[in-house]
């Protein structure tokens, strides 16, 4: 999904785009990559999603949607497992680019990622110049953006998630792997949303 909003406007040519990623650690749920590019109205106080509280968190995040360029791209728990975590993380990064580019109508772009490794050679849809950022969230605004919006949008699809499967916490853990979870998991097993390639679920689902 992406959003181009009326009062957005481009401040810099080529594009600078931030990308992050939001759930590469849990046992369930998806892996959600944002792409950001800020428009000429910036929000302030941006920073890395894990500095902020939640309150803050979503008031920038509906600040950014209002005010910038973004895409949101979701790589669910099947495809996780088929491809590996890692593989899935540069696919929604990918998907994430793609999807925002063409919102925008512009491939000429230069994209920031937070981490150590880009999707360059590692995805044959990649086609952008990146340059990998240790520790973008915080230091990078766009990417800072692209941290909340990320790590905002898949807390709601927990949120969502934990409705209709209600013994894992999943509101409160977000699909890590806590004592509660870890335990919910060896009464109950695994639902369709965890992420069977990975040790602690596929341990449960032998007992």
């Amino acid at each position: 999904m992406s959003g181009v909003t009326p009062v957005f406007t481009v401040t810099n040519a080529p594009l600078i785009i931030g990308v992050d990623e939001a759930g590469r650690g849990p046992l369930a749920g998806p892996v959600v990559a944002a792409a950001v590019v800020l428009g000429t109205a910036i929000p302030a106080g941006l920073d890395d999603s894990k500095r902020l509280s939640a309150k803050r968190r979503g008031v920038l995040d509906t600040a950014i949607r209002s005010s910038c360029g973004w895409a949101v791209a979701v790589v669910e728990p099947d495809e996780i497992d088929r491809v590996n975590i890692f593989m899935a993380t540069m696919l929604a990064m990918t998907r994430a680019v793609a999807s925002l580019t063409a919102a925008l109508q512009c491939q000429d772009c230069d994209v920031l990622i937070d981490g150590n490794m880009t999707p360059h050679q590692r995805c044959e849809d990649w086609r952008w110049p990146a340059r990998a950022i240790v520790g973008g969230d915080g230091i990078e605004p766009c990417i800072s953006a692209a941290s909340i919006i990320a790590k905002e949008w898949r807390d709601r699809l927990m949120c969502d998630a934990a409705q209709r499967h209600p013994h894992y916490g999943w509101e409160r853990n977000k699909g890590y792997g806590t004592a509660e979870h870890i335990e919910a998991l060896r009464v109950h097993g695994p639902t369709p949303l965890h992420r069977r390639s990975f040790a602690p679920v596929s341990q449960a689902s032998l007992l």
